[in-house]
């Protein structure tokens, strides 16, 4: 078995594809890797979790044993059916103030616990750090995915908010597939973004605060 190759290589169209194995690959690779999945789990977690756990069931990318429950058809349909839900009450006006608040919680631990799984051959420090980084460049994305949103919601027409939902959920899976056959591609891709987020850092805040006061206020009602 080659580093970073899981199995004899297969050919399509007479070249043959590489198979990352995260058991085997280098350790900036790997964290590379780790980078594009925590960022597009920032976007959207289920997206991710059923595209990782798809790729892995289907051969496409061995996942090393603390995460092989991805690839269990319970997980996948589970996070495809909340994909599903979620691409749908993200663009609900109002709803998705609260969906998106609420997610704060879900997709920076979930892309905690995916970085500090995928790095269990390694030593406890460097397993969080990885889970550290991986909490961190989650809550970017999801920090500047709000800023994006707070930046066209007030627009009177739903369709920039329903493009900009489509195009993160595309960015997410396609992030997830790219992060898994060319990692440090993949890992340019998400610094580059991170550091457009990084610049915009006040709007960033200003938008994750005006996020959860509007959820505040939605789930608060309107007044007696």
């Amino acid at each position: 078995m080659l580093l970073g190759i899981s199995g004899p290589p297969r050919k399509d169209a007479g070249y043959p594809t590489r198979m990352l194995n995260l058991l085997q690959i280098p350790l900036p690779e790997l964290f590379a890797l780790l980078a594009a999945i925590a960022f597009a789990a920032g976007l959207n977690v289920y997206a991710t979790v059923a595209a990782l756990g798809l790729l892995a069931r289907f051969g496409h990318v061995p996942l090393p044993p603390a995460l092989q429950l991805l690839e269990t058809w319970p997980i996948i349909a589970a996070s495809t059916t909340l994909f599903a839900i979620e691409f749908f009450a993200d663009k609900i006006p109002a709803f998705d103030l609260i969906w998106s608040a609420l997610h704060t919680f879900v997709r920076v631990p979930v892309a905690a616990l995916l970085a500090y799984g995928a790095t269990r051959q390694l030593t406890p420090a460097q397993q969080l750090l990885a889970a550290a980084l991986g909490a961190a460049i989650a809550f970017a994305a999801h920090g500047g995915k709000t800023a994006l949103r707070a930046a066209v919601t007030p627009s009177p027409e739903p369709f920039s908010n329903i493009t900009l939902s489509l195009a993160e959920d595309a960015l997410a899976i396609s992030l997830t597939w790219l992060a898994t056959r060319h990692p440090y591609a993949a890992a340019t891709i998400t610094l580059g973004l991170i550091a457009i987020i990084v610049l915009l850092a006040r709007l960033v805040i200003r938008a994750l605060r005006a996020l959860f006061q509007g959820a505040e206020r939605e789930l608060a009602g309107p007044p007696a």
